[in-house]
């Protein structure tokens, strides 16, 4: 009789076994569980804690009117509610939760059956802890798609956004990209730029005189962030933001105080509110359209003038001259460099400036945006550079005198990366200063990599105050020694994309140059251009590509 006992416990267990593992949602489970144990044990009362934020709390109770699920549990205030036989799931040290029963009618459970209920209660803890994994895993997926759609939506924009050089176009897509994003019937656009016509975009909401800018430009312009209606504080804008039933604002900041506007949303489906990220997003979305509307009107103004083409190509050629037309022959060491731009004009820079004797000054540097707007940067940096350069000691002064000349002569939303490097080719020796730019690559002659990250911020994107208070640039040495290849870049480099979106990246370069680090710089630099166009394969280059090689032969 007890072997036929065991044998059914034994198939009672398995059976609840493949129950518990089967359901992945830790309610089902939970309720399989107090079912399974109230009908085998024929008890009428009893209840399920589970751990929940580090706190044991009541999931499911049954016949127990006083007691509520989400209240804390209490082993006293189980007792006290007839609930004679509390035993721990899973480790009795530190258990996932408990079960509680009250008495079976006409009889006390035994040790054959507390046996049994310890060993299901094992199986569930194993049951809970899976269902627990699964619902962090989906909750993680489900951040991770919202991410990467509001990166499709990013890229999608900023792709559509490059396609376009109307200011009309760029108001609409932009318009349709929010609305879409949140499913919104009510929006309204308004873009201005002194001696351009304004851009009005409107769909079930009437401005009415807001269409004439004038009367709310100086509000507009002193908005730097997305802010809800409500948020806002009193003014005639906000009053007439209410009267079209407003719900949020994203100023369209193109850092000149010319040019301005805003996107207005209505409320979104179901009541539903808009969250701080919903704020971020769309803002980051506005500021990509802000460049692309800076960049039509300079090009409207461009085609008024009817000298587009001619001085596309006059920017081009200039900017190539900018370039050094020769690197310096130095002892002991190869130089070579190339530049492909994006487009017609690009925005990196590369120049190898004499400082005394052999010792030069190896600059690489990318501009933010692209095109002419960033080539005439370009020009700018070189100018500056060339003016300090022999008359400022060292690098980190370089730097900090370079960042407040560009901070003071840029807009906000322009900045510079570079990295600079002082070397002297008959001791190898080097030191640097990296302005936040893409680490660059020192390649040992035994195939070892060291990389040289960055020690400050971009030139021109800080005020001079908050670089010397908070982050003043730094410089670092280093030295080549035989048959070390020294390789300095642009993102466009490692960011390079082929058809299905994959970068080229730091590791791959890496692993392309070690087995030909022996090979002359010049062919060094062919073959990197090469493979990433091999890479790339039919993508387009989104971004200009700057290679910088140093080798030192002996």
């Amino acid at each position: 009789m007890s072997s036929s006992l065991d044998a059914s416990r034994l198939e009672a267990l398995l059976e609840s076994a493949q129950l518990l593992h089967s359901s992945l949602n830790i309610e089902d489970l939970l309720r399989h569980l107090l079912r399974s144990v109230m009908g085998r044990l024929l008890v009428g009362k009893a209840l399920i804690a589970v751990e929940e934020d580090e706190i044991i709390r009541v999931a499911l109770a049954r016949g127990l009117p006083k007691l509520t699920v989400g209240e804390k549990f209490d082993e006293g205030v189980a007792r006290a509610s007839g609930l004679d036989l509390i035993l721990p799931i899973g480790d009795l040290a530190h258990p996932t939760g408990f079960l509680a029963l009250g008495r079976p009618l006409n009889r006390d459970v035994g040790d054959e059956e507390i046996e049994f209920l310890r060993a299901l209660l094992g199986i569930a803890a194993s049951g809970i802890e899976n269902a627990r994994a699964h619902a962090e895993s989906n909750k993680l997926n489900k951040a991770l798609d919202q991410k990467v759609q509001e990166l499709k939506t990013l890229l999608d924009l900023v792709r559509g956004l490059t396609s376009n050089l109307e200011p009309d176009d760029v108001a609409q897509l932009l318009v349709l990209t929010l609305a879409g994003r949140w499913a919104v019937r009510r929006r309204a656009l308004i873009a201005w730029k002194k001696g351009h016509p304004v851009v009005l975009r409107m769909k079930g909401m009437k401005l009415g005189d807001l269409a004439d800018y004038e009367k709310y430009e100086e509000q507009v312009l002193k908005m730097t962030e997305a802010v809800r209606v409500a948020d806002m504080a009193e003014s005639d804008l906000k009053t007439k933001l209410r009267e079209v039933q407003a719900e949020v604002v994203f100023p369209i900041d193109a850092g000149d105080q010319t040019t301005g506007g805003i996107v207005v949303l209505g409320p979104r489906p179901g009541n539903l509110s808009y969250a701080d990220s919903d704020l971020e997003f769309g803002m980051g979305l506005v500021a990509q359209a802000a460049v692309a509307f800076q960049h039509s009107w300079y090009f409207r103004e461009a085609v008024e003038q009817k000298k587009v083409e001619q001085e596309l190509a006059l920017a081009a050629s200039i900017q190539q001259n900018l370039f050094p037309a020769r690197l310096p022959k130095m002892t002991d060491l190869e130089l070579a460099a190339r530049n492909r731009p994006a487009r017609t004009c690009g925005g990196d820079y590369y120049d190898a400036l004499q400082i005394s004797g052999q010792t030069h000054l190896i600059c690489v540097a990318d501009v933010s945006g692209k095109g002419l707007p960033a080539s005439l940067l370009m020009s700018n940096m070189q100018a500056t550079m060339r003016a300090l350069l022999g008359r400022i000691p060292s690098l980190t002064e370089l730097a900090t005198l370079t960042n407040s000349l560009l901070y003071a002569t840029t807009p906000d939303n322009k900045y510079i990366t570079a990295i600079l490097v002082e070397l002297d080719p008959e001791t190898g020796k080097g030191r640097y200063v990296n302005a936040g730019h893409q680490d660059c690559m020192l390649m040992r002659a035994d195939g070892e990599v060291e990389w040289i990250k960055s020690t400050g911020t971009p030139l021109g994107l800080m005020a001079p105050d908050i670089i010397e208070l908070m982050a003043p640039y730094s410089e670092k040495s280093f030295e080549l020694h035989p048959g070390d290849v020294l390789a300095l870049f642009s993102d466009g480099v490692t960011e390079a994309h082929d058809e299905g979106e994959n970068e080229f990246g730091e590791e791959r370069l890496a692993e392309f140059l070690r087995p030909i680090r022996t090979e002359p710089a010049e062919t060094l630099v062919d073959k990197v251009f090469c493979e990433i166009d091999r890479f790339a394969g039919s993508a387009p280059q989104y971004d200009d590509i700057t290679l910088f090689v140093i080798r030192r032969t002996a």
